[in-house]
């Protein structure tokens, strides 16, 4: 990869990185590939030990690269979503997010995502007809989710249940028929991937429904036929016996709108984990829990729920200017304001502003929308926040739609896993269709650690005091109390 030379050649190619590594005097030429280089170039960079350096640092089997938080490190080569954050550009395989969001539906657009294209009015009712056909669960995930306690977090019952999912399908295992089951890129192999992408997108819905009406005591609703992806999730959410039952039309096209724009947004924290995960070579269903465990964060999916925490904090417009002041002495969080990537307006915050609009026209302004706005304006007009590029984000209306449309506060990172399956298995597939195959992901450190030292016999050892070096005492009570203080056979005498 790097080409060590010991000057300066006066053919080196335009595309390339020259770097001179001072600590030997070599100059090393490393190509530039899409504005990129290989971070396995720098492990040709290497030097001797110095005097006294700790042999952990391996100076003498080259340099590392350190990137804490994965700031500026492209982990895959990827033709499924484009983002430029200084910007405020989202792209679809190519395709604006607002003309998507204005012509789109949420399943054309999981087809664009995962197969690359827009398809055809046939391709799209082949597509749909699959995903709904495979809505309906086996009727033994019914005594799964009655397992929960009746407040268990919907979240968690989600990432249980794909986790569950796989235990159904052995054909779909890796483990079970063979590593290459989803990378030799023949019919069978893209049969049998594309038979899960069907299960898991067409069973999202049902599982998130099934999580949710567990919480309110109902039984549970057949997927029904005949409506689209967010009128049947509607539908089996609500619905409680009611003839010729229909989801209200401006809720549902709503909906679909949100669950468009959320559908992918590149290699974000729980998309990476589905990747890092797949690329061991699990099943799909392993995967996909994978990732919705890491979106159940409150850095990641929770972000909706805590604009509105805020906004109820708050209180009244009246108490905006305050508010803003503490968050300025870091006394306050703000939340729903400013992105990892985008460092001014998130695209997709306009797409949700007119669909808030269109939503709060049936369900009625909610009580915290005058907040809202006090509040949106009111730090839009603030030097402190303009020069910080803190713009609101997707996350800051979402929030007051999922609440006008009446769904708890904690089934709003649901909302997001839901539609987010799309973009995860978009990446999925491209990953195990890549050329050159799958490659485990397996980053390195930076160890920092004690060097080598001999074990020390329990009587010889020095205690080592201090909060992040010893055990934290914890408070018991109940039976675990009381039983501490019985006397009984076999009782541990430490």
């Amino acid at each position: 990869m790097g080409r060590p030379t010991t000057s300066q050649q006066e053919n080196t190619p335009s595309d390339s990185l020259t770097v001179r590594d001072n600590r030997t005097g070599k100059v090393y030429t490393i190509p530039i590939t899409d504005n990129a280089i290989p971070a396995t170039a720098f492990k040709d960079m290497k030097a001797q030990k110095k005097p006294g350096e700790r042999e952990e640092n391996e100076t003498e089997k080259g340099l590392r690269v350190q990137d804490k938080g994965f700031l500026n490190t492209a982990v895959i080569r990827s033709e499924i979503t484009y983002i430029d954050g200084d910007a405020g550009v989202l792209r679809y395989r190519g395709y604006p997010i607002e003309q998507l969001a204005l012509r789109s539906s949420h399943l054309e657009t999981a087809y664009l995502l995962i197969y690359g294209a827009l398809p055809t009015e046939e391709q799209f009712k082949f597509f749909s007809s699959e995903i709904m056909r495979h809505s309906v669960m086996h009727s033994d995930a019914e005594g799964f989710f009655r397992s929960f306690r009746y407040d268990a977090h919907p979240m968690s019952m989600l990432t249980s249940a794909f986790s569950m999912l796989g235990s159904y399908y052995s054909e779909a295992n890796p483990s079970l028929q063979g590593q290459r089951l989803y990378t030799q890129g023949d019919a069978s192999s893209l049969a049998t991937m594309d038979r899960q992408i069907y299960r898991l997108i067409g069973k999202a819905t049902t599982l998130a429904a099934m999580a949710y009406r567990v919480r309110q005591g109902r039984d549970f609703v057949t997927p029904p036929t005949g409506l689209s992806y967010t009128g049947s999730f509607l539908y089996q959410m609500d619905h409680l016996g009611e003839e010729n039952y229909t989801p209200n039309p401006v809720l549902e096209k709503a909906l679909d709108v949100l669950f468009l724009i959320h559908a992918d947004h590149e290699l974000n924290a729980s998309c990476t984990t589905v990747l890092q995960t797949g690329s061991s070579l699990v099943d799909p269903y392993s995967a996909i829990a994978a990732g919705c465990a890491s979106l159940y964060g409150p850095l990641h999916g929770g972000a909706n729920e805590a604009v509105i925490r805020m906004l109820i904090s708050v209180g009244s417009p009246q108490n905006v200017p305050a508010f803003l002041e503490a968050v300025k002495k870091k006394e306050k969080t703000l939340s729903g304001f400013g992105h990892r990537v985008y460092k001014t307006s998130d695209p997709r915050s306009f797409i949700v502003r007119k669909t808030a609009d269109e939503v709060f026209k049936v369900t009625g302004r909610d009580a915290l929308l005058e907040t809202a706005m006090a509040l949106h304006d009111a730090a839009m007009k603030d030097e402190y926040f303009i020069k910080r590029k803190l713009a609101p984000n997707v996350d800051f209306c979402s929030g007051l739609i999922y609440r006008a449309m009446g769904f708890p506060l904690d089934f709003f990172p649901v909302l997001f896993a839901v539609p987010r399956v799309v973009g995860w298995l978009a990446h999925w597939r491209q990953m195990m269709l890549q050329e050159g195959g799958v490659k485990i992901w397996r980053p390195r450190q930076v160890y920092v650690g004690a060097s080598k030292r001999d074990y020390v016999p329990v009587d010889e050892r020095v205690p080592i005091e201090g909060a992040r070096q010893t055990p934290s005492r914890v408070e018991h009570g109940g039976i675990t109390k009381r039983t501490m203080l019985a006397t009984f056979k076999g009782k541990s005498k430490l």
